[in-house]
């Protein structure tokens, strides 16, 4: 049975040094030899990257593509590692083609500080409502 890989990912940037394949989640990529992740390549996806072991940290979409370097998935000057990945689940067609959906948005980690309510509306700018320019955590009551 051949398993497809989807992503390739590099010890160092543009691509050098040693590398490990996935098709599934990772909690730690020093379990694959690997000691850090300079580089890496996404064959189908998106998935998501964390910068912590565990699925915890800062989160990286990753879509389809080359990232020769950490500041290719990110634009964070605190976080510049890549220590744990999986695929995005994508939901129906059906249910992603609902304009309804419901969010709260938090400041601070842990769902604390202040709130923001999204409902059924696009927000290009979190300062235009008021909100700082950072959000800590997320809840998707509803789409």
């Amino acid at each position: 049975m051949h398993i497809s890989v989807q992503v390739v990912v590099f010890e160092f940037e543009n691509f050098q040094g040693c590398k490990a394949e996935f098709s599934s989640e990772c909690k730690h990529v020093t379990e694959k030899g690997l000691e850090k992740v300079g580089s890496l390549i996404v064959d189908s996806g998106p998935w998501v990257g964390y910068d912590r072991h565990g699925f915890t940290g800062e989160q990286f979409v990753l879509e389809k593509g080359e990232y020769p370097r950490w500041d290719t998935w990110t634009n964070s000057q605190r976080s510049f590692s890549l220590l744990s990945l999986r695929p995005l689940k994508v939901v129906s067609d059906a249910f992603q083609d609902s304009a309804e959906h419901k969010l709260h948005l938090y400041e601070s980690p842990g769902f604390t500080g202040r709130k923001m309510e999204i409902v059924d509306d696009d927000v290009p700018s979190l300062w235009g409502h008021g909100f700082q320019d950072r959000v800590a955590s997320v809840k998707a009551l509803k789409g």
